[in-house]
């Protein structure tokens, strides 16, 4: 089984920064697709960054484009979200998941994602 635990949350001033990690167990780690999710009081669960197991390839949702980067380290089992400019909308529970099929897929669904984290809490004040 997979185990992911979250860290590196916390209260921040809206322009600034926060950088989430995740640590994973297993040995086929770098076969994972992994992803970040985040979830506010009253909103559904939704996707915010991914990489791929093959080529560590990123992809974002469009509304943190350009001021989140995910980034991997297989050799620690190690994922990253580094989180600039940050918005009061970014204020939520983020979640690091990971999807075990072995695919050159980028999902952006919560469904295809296996093992999930306990989550971390990020809020943005103004």
């Amino acid at each position: 089984q997979v185990q992911l635990v979250e860290s590196g949350g916390g209260l921040v001033q809206a322009g600034g920064s926060l950088r989430l990690s995740c640590a994973a167990s297993g040995r086929a780690f770098r076969l994972y697709t992994m992803g970040w999710f985040r979830q506010a009081p009253g909103k559904e669960r939704e996707f915010v960054a991914g990489i791929s197991w093959i080529g560590s390839t990123p992809f974002y949702s469009d509304s943190v484009k350009g001021r989140f980067t995910i980034s991997r380290e297989n050799g620690k089992n190690m994922v990253y979200l580094q989180m600039n400019s940050l918005k009061t909308e970014d204020t939520a529970v983020y979640y690091c998941a990971a999807d075990t099929t072995i695919t050159t897929g980028q999902s952006m669904s919560h469904d295809d994602y296996d093992y999930w984290g306990q989550g971390t809490q990020v809020t943005v004040s103004s």
